[in-house]
Order: C-alpha cells, then sequence, then structure tokens
C-alpha cells in the first residue's frame, strides 16, 4: 500500500515530541497522524492541530478516551466528565474522533462493565453530536479483559455500536486485538454494512511476547496476516487511513528515525 492512506499514533515513536513527530512524519511521505493526549505538551491543542496541519498532515484521530467502569458512583461520574473535556480537546484539536479504551474493573462481572461502558458513551453522546467528534470503540484483545476493557471482540463492539444506534457512534479495529476472531471476515462486514467502521489499526503480534503492552511488533515481525485483514477492510469500502500503532520498549530503545523508515518500508510492503 502506498504511502497515501498512512498515518502514524504519536505513541508509536513514543520518544519524539509532537513537533518532531510532525516534522519527521512529513519528511518521510506520511499522510496522517493521529494524537495521543500526552504528546500535546506546551501548547493549546489548537496550537497542535495548527502545527500540524501546516506540515501537511491530516488530524486522523485523538486517543484515548473510555474507561467508563467503576464499581463507584462517583468514580463513573467523574469518568464521564474526563471524556467530556477529551471531546472538547478534540474538537480543538481537529480531530474527527476519539478512541475508546472502555475500560474494565475487575471488582464486578463483565457484564456489570459492559452495561457501564454502554451508559459512559451514552452520557458522553450529546456532546460528541454537538461537538461534530466521533466515538470509536475499539475492543481489546481477551487478556485485557479484567482490568482495560470489557469489549473483547469484534463481535461484542458491533453489538454495542448497533444497540447504541447513533451515527456519531463506531468502531475502532486493530488487528493486534482482533486477529484471533474466527469469524473477522464477517465481523469487518458486518461492522461495514452498519456504517461503523470507522478507523483501522495495524501492527503485528510476535511469537512468544514478552510483555502484554509493550511488545508489539512491526508488520512483517509477526504472525497477524495484515495484508488479508486490510483486504477485509477494504471491501467494505472503508477509504480511510490505516494507522500504524505500535507499542514497543525494543523499538521505543532505537533509533527513531531509522524505527520510522522500517515503518514505512513495512506499511508499503506488508499491509
Amino acid at each position: 500500500m502506498n504511502l497515501d492512506r498512512c498515518c502514524i499514533h504519536t505513541i508509536t515513536t513514543k520518544p519524539w515530541t509532537l513537533a518532531e513527530s510532525v516534522e519527521h512524519y512529513a519528511a518521510a511521505g506520511v499522510k496522517g497522524i493521529s494524537v495521543w493526549q500526552n504528546a500535546v505538551e506546551g501548547m493549546t491543542h489548537a496550537q497542535a492541530g495548527d502545527l500540524i496541519r501546516r506540515n501537511g498532515l491530516d488530524v486522523v484521530s485523538y486517543v484515548r478516551g473510555g474507561f467508563y467502569p467503576h464499581t463507584s458512583a462517583a468514580e463513573r461520574a467523574k469518568a464521564i466528565d474526563h471524556n467530556k473535556k477529551l471531546i472538547e480537546e478534540a474538537a480543538a484539536l481537529g480531530a474527527p474522533l476519539i478512541v475508546l479504551v472502555c475500560g474494565a474493573s475487575p471488582d464486578q462481572p463483565l457484564e456489570v462493565s459492559r452495561q457501564q461502558i454502554r451508559e459512559g458513551i451514552e452520557a458522553t453522546l450529546p456532546l460528541a453530536e454537538q461537538m461534530g467528534v466521533k466515538l470509536a470503540i475499539e475492543p481489546l484483545h481477551p487478556m485485557y479483559a479484567a482490568d482495560r476493557s470489557a469489549i473483547n471482540s469484534l463481535a461484542q463492539a458491533n453489538e454495542m455500536a448497533e444497540a447504541i444506534g447513533s451515527a456519531q457512534v463506531g468502531i475502532a479495529v486493530d488487528v493486534y486485538h482482533v486477529w484471533w476472531e474466527p469469524n473477522l471476515e464477517a465481523e469487518i462486514k458486518r461492522c461495514g454494512t452498519h456504517g461503523n467502521l470507522l478507523a483501522y489499526h495495524v501492527c503485528d503480534w510476535k511469537v512468544n511476547t514478552v510483555d502484554m503492552l509493550n511488545d508489539r511488533g512491526l508488520m512483517g515481525e509477526g504472525c497477524i496476516d495484515v495484508k488479508k485483514i486490510s483486504s477485509w477492510v477494504d471491501q467494505t469500502g472503508f477509504d480511510g487511513y490505516v494507522e500504524v500503532e505500535i507499542f514497543s520498549n525494543i523499538h521505543w530503545a532505537t533509533d527513531q528515525h531509522e524505527f520510522l523508515g522500517k515503518i514505512v518500508q513495512a506499511f508499503e510492503e506488508r499491509v
């Protein structure tokens, strides 16, 4: 795939500042950037958005909202307020959507956490509609079910997005989290049929991974058939950015210029 649809998350090149990421992504021919909240430092979100657009990049998404479930009603209310703040920040940045890592609590059943996720999304939805910011539910791999997300398959994400039934709410499909699903092709098609496919993230699952969070691979370093999954996404009519999102202690410790070169090569050859 050529770089016209290539987007990189700021977390992928974590050692770089936002300004460095913008400069180097643009120079490499990358067209989009997804901004993590911690990357916006020393400037307002409006200034960050202006910086990105001045360098010829599109703001693709703002990361990350969610974490709605809590056993305490006060904590659930605090999470909703936090997500409303994120929506305002995304609007100031010029981001069309927020990726939701929905959250979970190990102190309550998953079914309860899922209901709280839906209630949290619905509570923040009016502001999202007012601000023109979409909310993308990202299903996470089951290894994160205890405390990171109670939405653990694309099927569950589809069910929730369809139940909420708002054009402002959809799904972010990340190959790292869903590649294992037995009905993945059908669920991607379902997502597209309902108009819920808002974002698509790529990386790779390394065999014998050494860290549950920070050992993702560059496309081609692991066992995910990224090209096949990408073809299923394309078949839905999705023509948005393909977002490279890699958490890796190994890659973060290397020269980020060299790493960016490898990202570009892997994107062109493996996506």
